[in-house]
């Protein structure tokens, strides 16, 4: 553990007084070793029959085929691949904290990776689904695996189902290969306190045998910084194969070569949404305010600023470059997302995606729970329709006026897409209920050098400059986890 003290500049990552280790312990674990409250129950049950939605909708789509959505002879993408890439995009940010942060050594990642991580392989989980739905025979789902030669296989190679299966495996196994690693010092403490009996083999199971020897944790170290530093390429790679689906063919308004770091960016940008959404609830109702505090707020709240920013410059570029061209088929491919059928769809995605963003640039805003929740929600609004709009738009006027046509969902098609919605909260709910939702070990190393206890014993003791002091205690008052009494004398 580090002896130094860290900068009084610095905001805290852990807020409260006398936070000990086991507090720590108990406060994390507290949702896991007790029974769920009232709110759990209400989201689970919501969730739940979400589900329920979604096993109808999918079985209906097995058993009579996907007639039962609404595609038809021109529009043979809507909603469904629309919501494939939706959910991948989800699931970047839990990779981009995970690996990306730690080789850079952010702290703050400390307290949100878990659930990042959790919320990555949920979402990777209900992208797989809409895969596994394209397949006329799903049975045979096994024959895009990379099977030994005597099978006989005929795979479509050129298939953009192909590059989605390797793209999304590998995203998964590496991903969760992480997630479950990063799990085993505090599967291993649910397990030493557990009482004898079935819980604790479970957890006993679970733990792999962790013992928390010096040498296990120098292990543990060396194995995160390697998936690190193989997960950070996939931050890359995974987003930009699926972009690949749309770049790769001749259709106007996909064959440009901006799509895979626009892809990325949105990824990012509809990740951290997602992870303001389920975090923001998630301290609130599990009591973790002083673990996840405003710093981690703000500092997603700026990226997302960032990522929404680089969005914006990603659609304008688009624009420019079929004005560009010269080739009145791409210049009508956009124009007709602008002021076309679809109309509404384009102009909510820029509402929702480039203006709502930009409204982070004040502190208030961004400092803001409330506002920060329901922009959260905007901004995965608006990526589902820039899905949407890059799709549809594209294919339901193509170069014969006379196959133009207009596309309109089926009850199956909005039943698939909410239902993934409520398989990926049933998973999430499960997860904050049966593991630490927070990384204690990870966070336990805050502890004596970026807490708020830490920092007020460097303020007590009266050798730091004054000013830096005054500026330290102004940004406390952002806090709702900080009593600022305590720091009065300071003012």
């Amino acid at each position: 553990m580090a002896s130094h003290s860290e900068s009084i500049i610095r905001e805290p990552l852990i807020t409260g007084k006398d936070i000990t280790y086991a507090k720590i312990t108990n406060d994390v674990l507290f949702p896991v070793e007790n029974k769920p409250n009232k709110a759990w129950w209400i989201g689970f049950t919501v969730a739940a029959l979400g589900a329920m939605l979604w096993v109808v909708s999918i079985s209906v789509t097995f058993w009579y085929g996907l007639g039962e959505w609404g595609l038809n002879k021109t529009v043979g993408w809507a909603w469904d691949i629309t919501g494939f890439v939706w959910w991948v995009g989800i699931g970047h940010a839990g990779t981009l904290i995970s690996a990306v942060l730690l080789l850079f050594r952010q702290n703050w990642r400390n307290s949100i990776n878990r659930s990042a991580e959790a919320m990555t392989i949920f979402a990777v989980i209900c992208a797989a689904t809409y895969i596994v739905a394209h397949m006329g025979r799903p049975w045979l789902a096994y024959f895009t695996l990379p099977l030994p030669n005597q099978y006989v296989l005929w795979v479509n190679w050129n298939s953009a189902l192909m590059m989605d299966v390797f793209a999304i495996s590998t995203y998964f196994s590496v991903s969760l290969l992480f997630w479950y690693t990063g799990l085993l010092p505090d599967i291993a403490t649910i397990r030493d306190r557990a009482v004898p009996g079935l819980r604790r083999r479970i957890y006993s199971i679970l733990s792999f045998g962790w013992t928390g020897s010096v040498k296990t944790w120098q292990r543990f170290e060396t194995v995160s910084l390697i998936l690190a530093g193989i997960s950070t390429p996939l931050v890359l790679s995974v987003h930009t194969i699926v972009s690949f689906d749309f770049a790769t063919s001749l259709m106007p308004g996909w064959h440009t070569t901006i799509f895979p770091p626009y892809f990325v960016a949105g990824a990012i940008f509809s990740g951290f949404a997602m992870v303001q959404t389920l975090l923001l609830v998630t301290r609130k109702v599990l009591g973790l305010e002083n673990y996840i505090t405003m710093f981690h707020i703000e500092s997603m709240n700026k990226i997302i600023t960032l990522t929404g920013s680089i969005v914006g410059v990603a659609y304008i570029t688009e624009f420019f470059i079929a004005w560009y061209s010269g080739v009145e088929y791409e210049q009508y491919a956009f124009l007709n997302r602008m002021f076309g059928p679809y109309w509404w769809a384009y102009w909510s995605m820029m509402s929702c995606n480039v203006i709502s963003p930009q409204l982070f640039w004040f502190k208030k805003l961004r400092t803001n729970i409330a506002f920060s929740w329901v922009l959260s929600i905007v901004v995965n609004i608006g990526m589902w329709f820039e899905r949407f709009v890059i799709i549809v738009t594209s294919l339901h006027r193509d170069y014969i006026p006379s196959s133009w046509v207009m596309f309109y969902p089926s009850w199956v098609d909005v039943g698939v897409f909410i239902g993934s919605i409520g398989v990926f909260f049933t998973l999430f709910l499960l997860f904050i209920r049966f593991l630490p939702s927070v990384a204690m070990a990870e966070v336990k190393l805050l502890l004596k050098t970026s807490s708020e206890q830490a920092k007020k014993k460097l303020i007590d003791s009266g050798k730091l400059d004054k000013e830096q002091v005054q500026d330290y205690v102004k940004e406390l008052g952002k806090y709702d986890s900080v009593d600022l009494a305590d720091y009065q004398t300071q003012k």
